[in-house]
């Protein structure tokens, strides 16, 4: 019971010091001098030597039940609770004054759950009409859910425990936090998911019931993110101008890999990082020392690393990349700087405060498509990916998201990795088509039944695809991810690709006002061009994001105009992204209505066998 009895030391050590003990007049001078010397031991950490100078003061005080209480306290605090079960139940609790009635019931709580009476643990955690001090709030909520989860009622344990999430810190909150899930957990996929379904989205538990369905490996949809107030407003500084709710660290740390299978990416994305530090120069911004450690591509280099980042003095690291490292900083008993990590951990695990998550996840991509095929009238969707991870992720949250909007998905096919005929897979699909020439427009029946089709795979199949379906005469339009796009103009190589949507960062567009020109810095570093540009956009993201992590995560639906996309955080301090749509037009890509927002939202691209594009 780490939680709560280690929280209980401080409380029992300022009880014994402050005001809850009888009034002076009743007690002699000899007794005055005996309760100091059981104080000063609790002090010094020496509970069963004070359990015993309490109880040698209860036998000879007329404040018996008063010593007999901080006695049993005492010896909690020293881990021997059962000694204390002799005399607890013999407390007199008509004779405490104060909080120590409160205290007494969660004593005998305690003793009763390690008794194995949950009934009447839960009987004294859950008494109506009593009102609990707020120093003992936090306890009681601990026993509480630990009652009810011995009794069955495993729902009722995880609320309790949600009520203590936002007094908890650290190693605390993170363990408070995965026993919410596991308690959640032990319900089921289908219990949770009618749950879920009841719930309105402003229900503080519907957060936890989808992570704890993720858990289960169920495809949750999540809200899509309210982007309400741009962080803050300017104001005028000592020589600058920043943001309010500006909060930069006086010295930075940032963790990559140096070598290994990601050195490379780490490179574009510390070359996108120190670009932005350089720009942020232009504003006049305040730009902290930063300092950059090899984290080694495994758990053990990745803590070192961050051990000796403190060490150093940084008050903010940044990093590391892959999801073992971000797994092994999770796991530590303690985080005494301020983490923002740049990806998520292997098991899923929540991030507890002071920590934040940012990653380039293909989730994003694949309910984002959903979104936007949903807001155009179209919902009925096939699915087509590659048989990638990443084409995988996405795929399952572009289902779980459709579905979740109204939507459904008619039929999904694998591309194989290998071979270029994909006919088995596309009339395998049994997908609607055109009777007439394959340029001509929908036929009637696609328009009543409005219906498109989401892809995700990397351009050379794409570039395979799409004319395939135009010799199909499927003709559909189409929606995927930023994985379809080079990230470089082609327009002979991706003139297949004519009238695709596609979602993707901002900054290769260079639609987000504030950002350097990307042609700029393309031109000059290797690392911004291609594909590696989004890695380079994230890079930058992750240095815009030093000083405005908290004050996200402290105010819903503030957002960031990011490189990668618009940032906001939710409540667990995750940092999610809102990308732009782009379409192929004349074998260019271009982004829809020139800008991130969509308020005069186009129409869905034109059906694949459509030669003549149409305006954004």
């Amino acid at each position: 019971m780490r939680l709560y009895r280690a929280a209980g030391v401080a409380l029992l050590i300022s009880l014994a010091l402050s005001a809850c003990v009888p009034p002076t007049a009743t007690r002699s001078p000899a007794e005055i001098a005996a309760s100091q010397q059981a104080d000063a031991l609790v002090q010094q950490g020496k509970f069963e030597d004070a359990a015993q100078a309490y109880l040698a003061l209860a036998q000879t005080s007329g404040n018996r039940d008063h010593y007999r209480l901080l006695a049993a306290e005492a010896y909690r605090q020293e881990g021997q609770l059962d000694r204390a079960a002799p005399f607890v139940n013999d407390i007199r609790r008509q004779r405490l004054t104060g909080d120590e009635p409160s205290r007494l019931d969660l004593l005998q709580a305690e003793l009763a759950l390690k008794q194995h009476d949950a009934n009447r643990a839960l009987q004294l955690t859950t008494q109506p009409n009593t009102s609990v001090p707020p120093a003992l709030q936090l306890r009681l909520l601990e026993l509480r859910s630990q009652a009810m989860q011995e009794t069955g009622d495993f729902w009722g344990a995880a609320r309790s425990r949600v009520e203590m999430d936002g007094q908890l810190s650290g190693l605390d909150q993170s363990q408070n936090r995965k026993q919410v899930v596991a308690l959640l957990v032990k319900l089921g996929a289908e219990p949770l998911k009618q749950r879920a379904g009841a719930m309105q989205q402003s229900d503080r538990m519907l957060p936890w019931v989808n992570e704890a369905l993720t858990q289960l490996g169920v495809a949750v949809a999540h809200q899509p993110p309210a982007l309400e107030q741009e962080v803050g407003t300017m104001m005028p500084g000592e020589g600058a101008n920043v943001r309010e709710g500006y909060k930069m660290p006086a010295h930075v740390a940032l963790l990559l890999p140096a070598t290994g299978n990601l050195a490379t990416a780490s490179s574009a994305i510390r070359e996108g990082f120190f670009a932005a530090y350089a720009d942020a120069s232009r504003n006049h911004a305040p730009r902290p020392l930063v300092r950059v450690y090899d984290s080694g591509g495994t758990p053990a280099s990745a803590i070192k690393a961050y051990q000796q980042a403190v060490t150093d003095g940084a008050q903010l690291v940044i990093g590391p990349l892959t999801r073992g490292e971000v797994s092994a900083l999770f796991g530590l008993p303690d985080l005494p700087v301020a983490l923002l990590a740049l990806n998520h951990p292997d098991d899923k695990s929540l991030p507890a405060n002071g920590v934040s998550e940012f990653g380039l996840l293909p989730e994003t991509e694949g309910a984002q498509a959903a979104d936007h095929m949903v807001e155009h009238g179209t919902l009925t969707a096939y699915v087509i990916v590659s048989s990638d991870d990443f084409a995988q992720r996405a795929s399952t949250a572009f289902k779980a998201e459709m579905e979740a909007r109204g939507g459904k998905v008619a039929g999904t096919g694998n591309l194989p990795a290998s071979g270029v005929n994909y006919a088995p897979t596309i009339i395998g699909l049994g997908m609607p088509t055109d009777s007439n020439d394959a340029s001509s427009a929908p036929n009637e029946a696609s328009s009543a039944n409005p219906t498109g089709v989401f892809i995700s795979m990397r351009p050379q199949q794409a570039r395979l695809l799409l004319p395939q379906l135009k010799l199909a005469r499927v003709n559909l339009p189409v929606v995927g991810t930023s994985h379809v796009y080079a990230g470089v103009d082609d327009a002979g190589a991706n003139r297949d690709l004519e009238g695709v949507e596609f979602c993707d960062a901002p900054w290769l567009f260079d639609v987000q006002p504030g950002l350097p020109n990307h042609g700029d810095i393309a031109a000059q570093l290797p690392a911004a061009r291609g594909t590696s540009a989004r890695l380079f956009a994230f890079g930058m993201d992750a240095w815009s994001l030093a000083p405005y992590v908290d004050w996200l995560r402290a105010h819903p639906g503030s957002y960031l105009p990011g490189a990668s996309g618009q940032l906001t955080a939710d409540q667990f301090g995750r940092v999610r992204r809102v990308l732009v749509w782009a379409k192929f037009q004349d074998g260019l890509a271009r982004p829809l209505n020139g800008s991130l927002q969509m308020d005069s939202a186009p129409a869905l691209a034109p059906p694949v066998g459509n030669d003549k594009p149409t305006q954004g």
